[in-house]
């Protein structure tokens, strides 16, 4: 049953569904209602479920509450999520009433107080974007269980969500250089990779992660020239691999890289730095040094940037010229590609959420999965990142020992 509008409704009515489907479905697995609010789309356009994971959740007795317009950045419109068994409403606040919030960025102040206590909330976390303690007070105050999204490890200990999204990031920043070294994008007119009898444009890319190999493998693919730094002779190797060919590599060394500068059409910066603080491997006066009409995109600026030049931009402003050289620098670049990384990100949370219900509750889901439990910062309102505890002064607990007493 879908509804839309109206007045406020109880998520537990049981004439959600049949009383003799309800007692089956239960006597099986907990029933959860799984709330997705809208996000605010100058920031953020992809969203944590397709319609369908919704199918499959509804299909396995959960109710999935969807904000209407939730979907419509990611092409993802109210009556496809209907259609598939989730419940509208324009009223948000009826979002926050269930047993788990997914949502993309991190709530508000004014989201947090929505929410009920001890619910689980299940979202991005940049610790880097919060400059005082009072989102995560709130948090603690209304016992919740928070996990981030970007810390869950699959089975084989990788971060699912984290590879996908930079696998994107990658793969698009390769697209975006091209489209700003045309002229109709006030580049000088090149076109990247290589065509028979003309040498080929050059892309460097600053890291060996994920997305530096998704972005050697997009440019490769075009034809271009590429080289790659890294500070680990190991990713470099593993990079080498991975891609299976013997590209020119190097660790970061200034002449080196000022060098590589000099003749480069594309800078690509992949150099993710886990502490949200900039690592400038690139200075002012490379840039000063680099080619008229080259494009750099600077990937890092999620975590602050690895090119000194470096300014965090939106998407209706995305890109500045300076020292002559064109700079795409926007934080989240996945969400310029918002239907692929919706998917991408429902992907890794429809199967750990079917989980959840199989095990009856998130305390039991949490001891048998120790990859969800690296995600968890705050767990029925005690803190368990021992970072931020450090950081705003406040105590923290260990979530192992936490998931003994519980």
């Amino acid at each position: 049953m879908n509804k839309k509008g109206g007045k406020p409704i109880d998520l537990r009515r049981e004439h959600l569904l049949p009383q003799e489907e309800t007692l089956e479905i239960e006597s099986k697995q907990q029933v959860m209602v799984i709330g997705v609010p809208k996000e605010d789309h100058e920031k953020e356009s992809r969203v944590p479920l397709t319609p369908e994971a919704v199918e499959i959740l509804s299909g396995h007795g959960h109710r999935v509450v969807i904000e209407s317009g939730a979907g419509d950045a990611a092409n993802y419109p109210d009556n496809q999520y209907a259609e598939s068994g989730a419940w509208i409403t324009e009223n948000r606040s009826e979002v926050f009433r269930g047993d788990i919030l997914l949502k993309i960025d991190s709530p508000v102040i004014s989201d947090i107080a929505l929410m009920r206590e001890r619910m689980i909330l299940i979202s991005s976390f940049q610790p880097g974007t919060h400059k005082d303690r009072s989102y995560i007070d709130s948090l603690m105050n209304k016992k919740v269980t928070a996990v981030s999204m970007e810390k869950i490890r699959d089975e084989h200990g990788c971060y699912p969500l984290i590879r996908s999204m930079s696998g994107i990031a990658g793969n698009t920043a390769v697209l975006i250089a091209g489209e700003y070294l045309s002229n109709v994008r006030g580049g000088k007119g090149v076109m990247l990779g290589g065509i028979t009898g003309i040498t080929p444009t050059e892309v460097v890319i600053l890291g060996a992660g994920t997305a530096a190999e998704f972005a050697v493998r997009a440019a490769m693919g075009l034809g271009a020239f590429v080289k790659v730094f890294d500070e680990s002779v190991h990713k470099l190797r593993r990079l080498q691999s991975a891609v299976g060919t013997n590209i020119p590599t190097s660790i970061f060394h200034p002449r080196v890289i000022e060098k590589a500068l000099k003749s480069a059409d594309v800078v690509i910066g992949a150099v993710r730095n886990d502490n949200d603080t900039p690592s400038f491997f690139i200075t002012e006066e490379m840039v000063k040094g680099m080619k008229k009409g080259s494009v750099i995109v600077d990937i890092s600026i999620d975590h602050g940037g690895c090119v000194a030049t470096s300014e965090a931009r939106t998407q209706k402003d995305p890109v500045f010229t300076r020292h002559g050289v064109i700079h795409y620098c926007v934080p989240n670049i996945p969400s310029r590609v918002a239907r692929t990384a919706s998917i991408a990100i429902s992907n890794v949370l429809s199967p750990m959420l079917k989980n959840m219900g199989r095990l009856q509750s998130i305390s039991q889901h949490l001891k048998e999965d120790d990859g969800l439990r690296n995600g968890v910062y705050i767990y029925n309102g005690l803190l368990t990142n021992e970072a931020l505890g450090k950081r705003f002064g406040i105590p923290s607990r260990d979530i192992d020992l936490l998931m003994a007493a519980f």
